[in-house]
């Protein structure tokens, strides 16, 4: 009755918290940035209203700009808030100093901590807004000779880190455009669904939106000429043959796609539009032997051997990883579609500069690497677009999905494998020849491959941060950037419905699978085992929802404390950073293992405030899924004595709110040889309450 009254006051405190708005960061006063700007170096005054401040020199005059990413750029991070930066810049475009100002992405305020999202922000000094940034490490020899400069990301963090990277240009270039350069960038163009036009590959042409660069190896040889590298050509090639036979096409305008694209390639450019409705997609085709990228590049990444610019910045290709075949006519060889982000500025339908690099090496052991570029202007018809009248949102999941295309083909394999399992399949799961081994192996697969290696660990940080944003009104798009989590929440809730809290907590929740070995690790070195008195055990329930009810209270009374107190959840530690973190957390985590040798799920019965949030959803439950014989509880209690979550009332009533759905209960009752009342039916006679007993 209390536990029950305990889940109420919890929806009670959620549904009262709806009103107050989600605490969000301002933007730092004059003062505030003042006092972060290094000498010789002062603060000057605010030059426009958006948070751009001129940045001084010694002697008084302007020597950059002072700006903090979030106004400019305000991409949400996993908390739903910006992660907000004070990037200073020279007039030359160089990056002086990057700061770090406010986050609350969870990985960094109590995983990894802040440390390596201070570290990366580092490597920015020095490098300038006219450099390709990118986030990464080269593959192979890829990286020799490239354009592209790497800034080595942090592990375990790649989206945070992207999101950073991605405010950071974002916010930078439109200051460069607007104040070096005096171009003020407008709102991202989106393609006019409504020009649909009937074209063929030589009208493409005769419109300019088809273009085409061909350097021959004779010009190649000239590009070279009077350097080391003249007689460094790998290969040898006839003088007027092509070395680069360079097409390039905007295929974004659905009208100039249809003309290029087959049917099933273009409805997959359709797929990955939809949900990166932001990005330009740029087809090239090089029938000559430059092939576009080296050797050792890897899908999905930036081409290490071709660059963009408009405006004298630096446009960031990626590969958008998309395997399509042309029509007829259309020129055929190397391709491959590249993406441009338009909210970073780039507007495909004034002039931008497609380059072709063509590396030479000298020497043997350490080669001298040299290049050569080639260059074509590209542009689109503006009649193929739309102006906005006002900045689109960052959509979360821009490449989030399509990067974990076989995680999450893969997940959809496992969660279906479990719902059939503990759905339709039940009864077969639950026969004892199947699930001692069974589970045991679905449990070792959610451990590796949804904790350890998909990170799909879940969290009361991230419904936390949900209900914040719900609160303030908020975004949720932040949860798109993680969608190995997402489909585990999905299906979660989808549990909710059909079973009750069971399906995550006793199937999917990595931490507490591991709870499950520790105690089979305790069973087989016969360690004594140590279970709270009936009274007791029903007492420390109640601890879980207190702890949720505590945890909301901080999340809206004391956001910047809510990370901390979620450490209550000891996997961050455990799953997310491999118990590489400090010897408090390490010990805490290990506290709970331990514990689970001698006590079963200690942690997830009596203190997960996550689970009490999966309790309370399972209110959702409409069915009562195990089945009872008039004789369980009366007078036969077995399946009570065997369930070790304490699930199981005298009356032989199933608490729902504390099944696990470990299928224990099931397998008693449909084994001829376990079930009290079958057993004794097999035998002809009723059952007593001494055999009961």
């Amino acid at each position: 009755m209390l536990a029950a009254i305990l889940r109420l006051a919890c929806l009670l405190v959620i549904a009262a918290t709806f009103g107050p708005r989600a605490v969000k960061a301002e933007p730092l006063t004059r003062d505030a940035i003042a006092a972060l700007v290094v000498p010789p170096y002062a603060l000057g005054d605010a030059v426009n209203d958006k948070g751009v401040w001129a940045l001084m020199n010694s002697g008084g005059a302007l020597a950059g700009y002072v700006f903090e990413t979030g106004p400019l750029a305000p991409i949400p991070g996993f908390s739903g808030a910006p992660i907000d930066m004070l990037v200073t810049i020279d007039l030359e475009g160089r990056f002086l100093d990057v700061r770090l100002l406010h986050h609350n992405e969870p990985i960094f305020v109590s995983g990894l901590g802040e440390a390596p999202l201070r570290a990366f922000l580092e490597q920015y000094r020095g490098h300038s807004i006219h450099e390709p940034l990118v986030v990464g490490t080269p593959y192979g020899e890829g990286g020799q000779g490239s354009d592209l400069v790497y800034l080595d990301g942090v592990t375990k963090a790649t989206a945070s880190v992207r999101i950073a990277h991605e405010s950071i240009l974002a916010a930078t270039k439109a200051v460069a455009r607007e104040k070096l350069q005096g171009v003020e960038a407008g709102p991202p163009l989106r393609p006019n669904p409504d020009v649909a036009l009937d074209l063929t590959w030589d009208e493409l042409i005769d419109r300019g939106l088809a273009r085409s660069l061909r350097v021959s190896n004779a010009e190649l040889d000239a590009a070279f000429a009077g350097t080391i590298w003249a007689h460094d050509d790998p290969e040898t090639a006839e003088a007027g043959a092509p070395y680069l036979d360079l097409w390039a096409i905007d295929i974004t305008p659905p009208s100039v796609a249809r003309a290029v694209l087959d049917a099933d390639s273009l409805k997959d450019l359709d797929r990955l539009l939809a949900i990166s409705p932001d990005d330009e997609m740029i087809l090239v085709v090089d029938q000559g032997r430059h092939g576009l990228v080296s050797e050792d590049f890897v899908r999905n990444t930036a081409p290490d051997r071709l660059s963009g610019e408009q405006d004298g910045l630096p446009l960031s290709l990626r590969d958008a990883d998309l395997l399509f075949r042309v029509q007829p006519g259309v020129p055929q060889g190397t391709s491959m579609i590249l993406r441009i982000d338009r909210r970073l500025g780039f507007d495909p339908t004034r002039d931008w500069t497609l380059k072709a690099q063509a590396v030479r090496k000298h020497g043997m052991l350490q080669p001298e690497v040299g290049s050569a570029h080639f260059a074509l202007t590209l542009r689109t018809d503006p009649a193929f677009f739309l102006q906005q009248k006002a900045a689109e949102p960052l959509p979360p999941w821009r490449e989030a999905l399509i990067n974990r295309r076989a995680d999450m083909i893969l997940l959809t394999v496992v969660l279906a494998g479990i719902l059939l399992l503990v759905g339709p399949a039940m009864h077969w799961t639950a026969r004892p020849q199947t699930i001692r081994w069974l589970r045991p192996a679905v449990l070792m697969v959610v451990i590796g491959f949804v904790g350890f290696w998909g990170q799909g660990q879940l969290s009361i940080v991230t419904a936390m941060a949900t209900l914040r944003a719900i609160a303030g009104g908020g975004s949720l798009s932040v949860l798109l950037y993680d969608p190995f989590s997402l489909a585990i929440w999905a299906v979660a809730i989808l549990g909710f419905v059909l079973w009750g809290r069971g399906l995550f907590c006793g199937w999917l929740c990595p931490f507490g699978a591991m709870q499950e070995f520790a105690h089979r690790l305790g069973r087989f070195l016969r360690l004594p085992e140590w279970m709270p008195s009936a009274v007791w055990d029903q007492r420390l329930m109640r601890v879980k929802y207190a702890a949720l009810a505590g945890l909301i209270a901080v999340a809206f009374l004391l956001p910047d404390q809510a990370e901390k107190a979620a450490e209550i959840e000891p996997f961050k530690t455990a799953i997310t950073t491999g118990f590489q973190r400090e010897w408090y957390y390490v010990t805490y985590a290990l506290f709970w293992l331990i514990l689970s040798m001698v006590t079963f799920k200690g942690f997830c019965r009596y203190v997960c405030p996550l689970g009490a949030l999966m309790a309370i959803g399972g209110l959702l439950r409409r069915r009562d899924w195990i089945d009872r014989r008039p004789e369980c509880g009366s007078p036969c209690q077995l399946c009570k004595v065997r369930c070790r979550y304490g699930a199981i009332a005298k009356s032989g009533q199933v608490g729902y709110s504390e099944c696990f759905q470990c299928l224990d209960c099931v397998t008693i009752h449909d084994d001829a040889r376990q079930c009290v009342p079958l057993v004794l039916a097999a035998r002809g006679r009723g059952l007593t309450e001494r055999e009961a007993a």
